[in-house]
């Protein structure tokens, strides 16, 4: 059942909760990066309605300090974003969440689409404590995103990625 964001904060909570178990049990024993990334990002795209565009940008190895789109659910992303550019390239930058409730305030938002009104977007590790990706939700109401998504995801990302 997909949490609505009219529902409880409470029972956002404890919907991520629910959905990491599930998102574990689905991964365990899956090695491909690829594969981890697209299950994260369609299983929490199907479970959030506010979830308007999900995904990963990857670190290209092959260029620095530049981000390429990787696994996501919604509609066209932007294909490259540069380290310290936009809300994604921010975290990536500077290697922390960053919580948009207002993503037109945002300096230098890159708009990749026009309707996205907030935004989410976590740093994503690997085992060795490497930037890997930056894991982006965008939403089309302002304030869509709190503390308890942003302690949800962080968690989760952990779990999937360094754990």
């Amino acid at each position: 059942m997909a949490y609505v964001a009219r529902d409880r904060p409470a029972d956002k909570a404890a919907r991520y909760a629910e959905l990491e178990d599930e998102i574990l049990a689905v991964l365990d024993g899956e090695p491909d990066r690829t594969a981890r990334m697209a299950t994260v990002a369609a299983m929490l795209a199907d479970a959030f309605d506010h979830y308007f565009w999900t995904g990963f940008y990857v670190v290209d190895p092959a260029r620095e300090a530049e981000l390429v789109v990787g696994p996501y659910q919604g509609t066209l992303g932007c294909l490259r974003i540069a380290f310290g550019r936009g809300v994604c390239g921010t975290a990536a930058a500077e290697r922390r969440t960053q919580l948009v409730p207002d993503v037109h305030a945002f300096p230098g938002h890159i708009a990749c689409d026009g309707r996205s009104a907030s935004e989410i977007v976590v740093p994503v590790f690997d085992a060795a404590g490497e930037l890997i990706a930056v894991f982006d939700v965008d939403a089309t109401t302002p304030a869509a995103f709190d503390e308890t998504d942003q302690a949800a995801l962080e968690r989760l990302l952990g779990k999937v990625f360094a754990g």
